[in-house]
C-alpha cells in the first residue's frame, strides 16, 4: 500500500532555530559554525511554537526542517542552578528543548521522515547531553544509521 505522505525528497526545507532568548548569530559565537550566520533561520521560542511551526509548514507549505538548532532551557524556571545530572523534567511547568527533540522523533516516525540535521547550542551541559543523546540514539530501523529515514534509506529497496 502506497503511503499518502509525499516523499521526503519532494519537501522544501528550512532552518529552524529554537531558543527563548538568543538568535542564530549567538549560536555562531557558541558553536563557531558558519551556518548560523545565515539570516534565513525560522526562530521559535518555546515548545508550542516549535510544534506549531513544524506541523503547519508540513501541512500547508509542504516543507520540513532540513536543519534544527536546539536550546534546552526555554523558560525562566529552566535557568535555576541545577547539577546537570539532576534535571527533573516532570518538575517543570514549561517544556524544554529536550521535549521538542522527543516530539520531533515522534513526528518523524508518524510521517516517515528522516531526522533533520541538528545542532544543540544550549549552554546547559546536562540538557545539551540529553538532547544530543536522544537524537543520536534514534536509529534507522533499516540500516541502523543515525536518524529515522525509511523512505530515503538505501537499504530499504
Amino acid at each position: 500500500m502506497k503511503s499518502e505522505q509525499s516523499s521526503y525528497k519532494e519537501l522544501k526545507t528550512y532552518k529552524l532555530f529554537l531558543d527563548d532568548v538568543r538568535d542564530s548569530r549567538d549560536a555562531y559565537r557558541i558553536l563557531h559554525k558558519s551556518i548560523f550566520l545565515d539570516p534565513d533561520w525560522v526562530h521559535v521560542k518555546n515548545y508550542e511554537e516549535f510544534v506549531d511551526v513544524i506541523s503547519d509548514k508540513y501541512l500547508n507549505d509542504h516543507s520540513f526542517p532540513g536543519v534544527i538548532s536546539f536550546d534546552h532551557d526555554l523558560a525562566a524556571e529552566h535557568y535555576i542552578d541545577l547539577v546537570p545530572t539532576q534535571l527533573v523534567y516532570d518538575s517543570f511547568m514549561e517544556k524544554t528543548g529536550y521535549s521538542c527533540a522527543k516530539w520531533l522523533i515522534d513526528f518523524c516516525i508518524d510521517k516517515d521522515l528522516p531526522l533533520p540535521e541538528y545542532f544543540c547550542h544550549s549552554l546547559n551541559p546536562g540538557g545539551k547531553e540529553n538532547i544530543l543523546s536522544i537524537l543520536k540514539n534514534y536509529k534507522c530501523e533499516y540500516c541502523n544509521s543515525e536518524g529515522y529515514h525509511s523512505q530515503t534509506c538505501t537499504k530499504n529497496a
